[in-house]
């Protein structure tokens, strides 16, 4: 079974060199994928990645499925 890498707004925050506001943004608007364990969000490491090659070339990695 594949392990999923997750990271924390904190981590996601120093990846894309952004603010807090902005990280919550990107998730809460599902630009980038993530889910809530308690109080804390967990962000599958494939989502940044995925948002990034979204950002990067233009296109979705879904829509190509």
């Amino acid at each position: 079974m594949e392990q999923i890498e997750l990271l924390t707004v904190e981590q996601l925050c120093r990846i894309l060199k952004i603010g807090k506001n902005t990280a919550y943004k990107l998730i809460q608007t599902g630009k980038i994928k993530g889910f809530r364990v308690g109080r804390c969000w967990k962000i599958p490491r494939d989502s940044i990645d995925e948002y990034l090659n979204f950002k990067v070339n233009g296109y979705h990695y879904y829509s190509e499925v």
